[in-house]
């Protein structure tokens, strides 16, 4: 059983062709591209304000394991949590996303978030 809630990752790799691709950018047309891409996912938020339960960009990232704390790096870029009727509903909002069609985003990872078990 699902709660109707939907967790949604950004991907992009900085080091991969779209983000060699940005980096390349004149500067000046990299911010220009940036401002459009804001104005785009702002947008977006706008469309989907009703939807949205939370999210934001990510920060660095530590890995915690056995082995204890360190430093790592990932694609995870922002996330985004919507409400939505299915889950096919909710993917259905990031087609088109500013993310991948602006930013040099490479996906939008869209998954159930799921109760927690009861014993």
């Amino acid at each position: 059983m699902s709660t109707n809630q939907y967790l949604a990752v950004y991907l992009g790799d900085k080091n991969g062709p779209r983000g060699k691709a940005w980096m390349a950018l004149p500067e000046a047309d990299r911010r220009t591209k940036e401002q459009q891409g804001m104005l785009a996912w702002k947008a977006w938020a706008e469309k989907y304000a009703a939807a949205i339960v939370v999210g934001g960009p990510l920060g660095k990232t530590k890995k915690v394991s056995d082995k204890g704390v360190g430093d790592i790096s990932n694609n995870m870029g922002a996330f985004t949590v919507v409400k939505a009727d299915s889950h096919e509903a909710a993917a259905k909002m990031f087609e088109n996303h500013p993310h991948f069609t602006i930013f040099p985003g490479e996906s939008v990872e869209v998954m159930p978030v799921l109760p927690i078990p009861t014993i």
